[in-house]
């Protein structure tokens, strides 16, 4: 734990400046916390021209879409992370926030792929759930809609009397030939010994 919160802390100045945003979430309201939690908050230009600043040695013509998904949103997460802690730290000079830019791009890389490459499935989840649920919803309303038609009714009814008509038959029918007396041969009787 110690050394977990040494990776999300630095100590500037006597004070202690926590890199993970999410230990400030006392501190913001229900806005703020959606704005960090939700990539794609930020413009496409302003990630593109800081890809740089915090992945220098990543070639982003070569990686895929997916990948590149998760590192535009780190690098996302990389700049709402250092907005909020010169907001809850204003004392801060331009080389402290610089210092801390550096460990966290040493220290947040991963954390903040992985924190996004969850949070862009668990929102394709949810699209994919809403799809589906308004699918069904349409499907159940045209089938509705065409059982409501006056054609389909005039179609259905006769269709229904013969169903029903061919259940009773089959029942009868079968009735009979349970309650036929079936009549058996008697067999071959042998005297005893």
């Amino acid at each position: 734990m110690q050394r977990r919160l040494q990776q999300d802390s630095i100590v500037l100045a006597g004070k202690t400046i926590y890199l993970n945003p999410f230990l400030y979430w006392r501190r913001f309201d229900a806005n703020t916390d959606r704005w960090l939690r939700e990539p794609g908050q930020l413009m496409e230009d302003q990630i593109a021209s800081n890809r740089l600043r915090f992945y220098p040695e990543v070639d982003w013509e070569l990686l895929e879409e997916g990948e590149r998904a998760a590192k535009d949103g780190a690098v996302e997460m990389f700049l709402k992370s250092l907005e909020l802690i010169s907001t809850f730290n204003p004392e801060l000079s331009a080389g402290h926030l610089l210092e801390v830019e550096r460990k966290m791009a040493v220290t947040k890389k991963k954390s903040f792929e992985r924190w996004v490459t969850r949070s862009l499935r668990r929102r394709q989840q949810e699209e994919e759930k809403a799809r589906r649920r308004f699918d069904r919803e349409r499907t159940l309303r045209a089938w509705g809609e065409w059982l409501a038609l006056d054609v389909t009714r005039q179609a259905l009814v006769p269709l229904a009397s013969l169903l029903v008509i061919a259940v009773a038959a089959g029942w009868w029918w079968g009735s009979q030939q349970n309650c036929r007396q079936v009549i058996f041969d008697p067999g071959i009787q042998r005297l005893a010994p």
